[in-house]
């Protein structure tokens, strides 16, 4: 465990204050949900909490089901790092989102755009084939966003179309709904 060399004291209604250094680090802003946990030597452990992130075996699944379809990559994130991918990239899985990325899901943009456009959103971490197009969605689940559902392509001469923003579409407005 690393530590911070920070001490806080408890007040009187039992909270602690999360230095704003640590709350910068981990990207814990104002409103983010964290999940509490203890282990058996008595420490705390707080955690992000991700409520799509405990449907991850259906995510997978419906992930594989998308790429199997489209023939293209399909990476689901929750707020903060990739949950799902199927059809490449596997080396994604539970990365963190680029800073860009994870502005553009905050912001509900939907994104549709080749590797030259000026939308065009890098995925760090992405290792190995070049994404040369890609199309995301946020998931929002009352009103909130939650995740984001894409679909990369490494094929600059197959461009991605009106099919792929449906899936994507589609896939966004299932999970959010699944969530409610």
């Amino acid at each position: 465990m690393t530590r911070a060399g920070i001490v806080r004291r408890i007040d009187d209604l039992g909270r602690i204050v999360i230095p704003k250094e640590i709350r910068r680090t981990l990207r814990i802003a104002e409103g983010t949900p964290l999940e509490i946990f203890t282990d058996r030597e008595g420490e705390i452990i707080l955690k992000k909490y991700s409520p799509i992130g405990e449907m991850t075996p259906f995510v997978k699944q419906y992930a594989e089901s998308i790429a199997q379809v489209s023939g293209k990559t399909v990476l689901i994130a929750d707020r903060d790092q990739f949950i799902a991918t199927a059809g490449g990239h596997k080396e994604l899985l539970e990365k963190p989102l680029s800073r860009e990325l994870e502005d553009k899901m905050m912001q509900r943009e939907s994104i549709m755009a080749s590797r030259n456009d000026r939308d065009f959103v890098k995925i760090s971490g992405s290792g190995g084939e070049e994404i040369e197009e890609l199309i995301m969605n946020p998931i929002i689940s009352q009103g909130d966003v939650i995740g984001a559902v894409m679909i990369a392509s490494h094929d600059n001469k197959k461009r991605m179309g009106d099919v792929e923003l449906a899936l994507t579409l589609a896939a966004a407005g299932f999970l959010g709904r699944q969530m409610e």
